[in-house]
């Protein structure tokens, strides 16, 4: 069979996998960089923000090497602001939807970043635009990261239901056709993998086929208890910051409702030491879950099934990763993500240690 062909039976197989039809599926993975990868100008973004609100914004400057949509705004005229200038292919409803959710932490005073204006979101050279008040930082408190981590996550998953806030939510969504509960990271995954499937060299095969088998066994947390999740906490600057007033939750994309352990299973996950050996942090582990059950109690199933929910973030990271790599010739060696599997065994049986202690 020629390369062609090969494609042509992986699309095949993706279709079956994800219930899509054959044109869907092609799109599916053909379309994987122009939906990912978005980098708006900083300058015509300035003009925008001047038109659309009349504020006087002098500069504009990307935060991040990887998140190249977004921008803080300088102005002349006030507090600055962040830009996220958001990919194409990400819906004005998907963005007006993490407006929502914004709003609705405000209201029940939540530590999260607050819109800019009442009218944040808008349209700008076919994306959609959300403004938000930039948050000035101050230094993370030594040793206290995890627990204020665990704390913020327990506070959101105890907030009472709400239908402003009820889209699905969890998945990363770096793909915008991929947003919404934790089982599309998942989906998500597989189509980073079957895009670059005919390039997987025959010494690198079995290896690529243990991980597809990874990603389509993986526990996604169906049917167990819901909140409405933050979708992306970690202790890290990239998700949480200390601002003079304490800290403060950003980058709200990936919220919505789902099952409230896939949040706090990747917390966990991020708790371990990064190591060759990936050894489990017992004393972050307690201080995740001592601050978070302040606010929620998990079930059993929930404990039960912890260890297997932890994979959806880091196999997502993994495929997400591999598929990057390959495109650019690349040996991808981030396999410490998903390995040893000890480390998430011993890591979710410190955590049922620690909450039924």
């Amino acid at each position: 069979m020629t390369k062609d062909g090969n494609f042509k039976k992986v699309v095949r197989r993706h279709a079956q996998e994800t219930g899509q039809r054959y044109t869907e599926a092609l799109t599916d993975l053909e379309g994987l960089n122009d939906r990912i990868y978005h980098e708006p100008d900083g300058d015509r973004l300035l003009v925008h923000l001047r038109d659309r609100y009349g504020i006087d914004a002098v500069a504009a400057t990307k935060l991040s090497v990887h998140k190249t949509y977004v921008f803080r705004i300088d102005r002349n005229d006030g507090v600055p602001w962040i830009a996220r200038a958001f990919p194409p292919a990400r819906s004005r409803a998907g963005v007006e939807g993490d407006a929502a959710v914004l709003r609705f932490l405000e209201q029940h005073d939540f530590p999260a970043e607050r819109l800019a204006v009442d009218d944040a979101v808008s349209d700008f050279d076919g994306s959609a635009v959300l403004v938000t008040e930039f948050v000035e930082t101050v230094p993370m408190p030594d040793g206290q990261g995890f627990g204020i981590m665990g704390d913020l996550l327990g506070r959101l998953h105890a907030l009472p239901y709400d239908e402003s806030v009820s889209r699905p939510g969890g998945a990363s969504g770096e793909d915008p056709h991929r947003m919404g509960r934790p089982r599309q990271d998942l989906l998500a995954g597989l189509a980073f993998l079957d895009a670059v499937d005919t390039k997987v060299a025959a010494a690198d095969r079995e290896r690529f086929e243990r991980l597809l088998d990874q990603v389509r066994s993986a526990d996604d947390g169906d049917g167990l208890p819901e909140a409405l999740l933050h979708g992306n906490l970690l202790n890290a600057p990239d998700h949480a910051v200390m601002s003079k007033n304490g800290p403060v939750a950003i980058n709200w994309k990936a919220s919505g409702r789902g099952p409230r352990l896939a949040d706090l299973a990747y917390l966990l996950w991020g708790t371990g030491d990064w190591s060759p050996s990936r050894r489990t942090n017992e004393e972050r582990v307690d201080a995740v879950v001592s601050a978070y059950r302040r606010h929620v109690e998990l079930t059993d199933e929930e404990l039960d099934r912890l260890e297997g929910v932890m994979y959806i973030r880091p196999l997502y990271l993994v495929c997400i990763g591999y598929r990057r790599d390959l495109t650019n010739g690349v040996q991808f060696n981030e396999w410490a993500f998903i390995e040893p599997p000890e480390y998430f065994t011993s890591t979710a049986a410190a955590t049922r240690a620690a909450f039924r202690s």
